[in-house]
C-alpha cells in the first residue's frame, strides 16, 4: 500500500458572502491567530507528507476490526479525487474539495460523496438527486464520512507546539490544534509528529470539552510521489482498542479533474 494522509477531513474554505450573519462561535474563532510559527512550520511539512499540494487521486480500502476479528465481509473500497485551493487562489481562507466514488462491495457501486467547502452530499442510483449529509455520520467502524477525504491542518486549525515526547523509539513534537472555523469536523486535536523525519505519528481527536473521540496512528510508510508517505492509518475506538478500522491507501497519482466534476449535479452523471 502506498500513500496516506491524515483523516479528519474538513472543508477549509471561508463563507463566500461576508454579509451573512456570523454565529457567536464563528466570531470568536475568527479572533484566533497563528502566533506559534514553529508549530505552523511543523504542521505544514506534515500536511505535505500526508498529501501533495497538487490535485491527486487515490484508492482507499476500509476494513473494520472488532474484538480481534477482521470484518472482511463489510470491507469497502473507495476511489477518491482531491484538490486543494490556496487562500489567494479561490477563497480568501482556502478550501479542499473531494469526489468519492464507491467501488466495492458491488451493492455500493454507483454511490458517491461530494465534499465542498462546509457541505457534503451523498448520491445513490435510487435517489432522484444528491442529499446533504453530516460529516460526523459513521461510514464504517470508527471512520466517518468526513474522515475519508484529506484535510490540510494548517488551514483548518491554529497550532501550538507543546514540547517533545517519546514516540516508541523515536522523539516526537507534541502539538495542540484548535479549529479555526465552526464547521471543521473536530474541535481539537493532540498531534504527534516525528522530530527527525517530520512524519505524522499519532493524532487524538477531541470534543469541545477535551474528551477523546478517536485515536489514529500513521503507519506503513512507503515511497510515493517523491517522498515517504503513510500507507495505513489505524483508527481506534476511544473506549476499546480492540475495535479499530484500518484505512489503507494505494494507487496515489497526480490527476487534475475538470472543475465540473466537483459539482453536486455531476454525481448524477457518474453512471451515465
Amino acid at each position: 500500500m502506498i500513500a496516506g494522509w491524515l483523516l479528519c477531513a474538513t472543508s477549509l474554505g471561508a463563507w463566500a458572502d461576508e454579509s451573512l450573519p456570523k454565529s457567536l462561535e464563528r466570531a470568536e474563532l475568527e479572533k484566533l491567530t497563528q502566533e506559534d510559527q514553529r508549530a505552523r512550520d511543523i504542521i505544514r511539512n506534515a500536511d505535505r507528507v500526508r498529501a501533495p499540494e497538487q490535485p491527486f487521486r487515490y484508492t482507499l480500502t476500509l476494513t473494520e476490526h472488532r474484538g480481534g476479528r477482521d470484518i472482511t465481509e463489510n470491507q469497502q473500497v473507495l476511489d477518491i479525487s482531491m484538490r486543494f485551493y490556496k487562500p489567494s487562489e479561490r477563497y480568501e481562507k482556502g478550501d479542499a474539495r473531494a469526489l468519492v466514488r464507491f467501488v466495492s462491495p458491488a451493492r455500493d457501486r454507483g454511490k458517491a460523496l461530494l465534499s465542498d467547502l462546509d457541505k457534503m452530499w451523498y448520491y445513490a442510483p435510487d435517489l432522484r438527486r444528491p442529499i446533504p449529509i453530516s460529516r460526523q455520520q459513521r461510514l464504517m467502524g470508527q471512520v466517518s464520512n468526513g474522515d475519508v477525504v484529506a484535510a490540510d491542518f494548517d488551514y483548518s486549525y491554529i497550532s501550538t507546539l507543546v514540547g517533545e515526547e517519546a514516540c516508541g523509539d523515536k522523539v516526537c513534537y507534541k502539538l495542540t490544534l484548535k479549529r479555526r472555523w465552526p464547521y471543521v469536523t473536530y474541535p481539537a486535536i493532540d498531534y504527534w509528529v516525528e522530530k527527525e523525519s517530520g512524519n505524522p505519528s499519532r493524532a487524538d481527536f477531541l470534543s469541545a470539552d477535551g474528551v477523546l473521540i478517536k485515536r489514529s496512528y500513521y503507519r506503513d510508510y512507503q515511497q510515493a510521489l517523491g517522498r515517504m508517505r503513510p500507507g495505513t492509518i489505524v483508527v481506534e475506538d476511544a473506549l476499546r482498542k480492540d475495535n479499530y478500522t484500518t484505512m489503507q491507501y494505494s494507487n496515489l497519482v497526480l490527476e487534475s479533474l475538470p472543475e465540473s466534476h466537483f459539482q453536486k449535479e455531476y454525481l448524477m452523471r457518474l453512471n451515465g
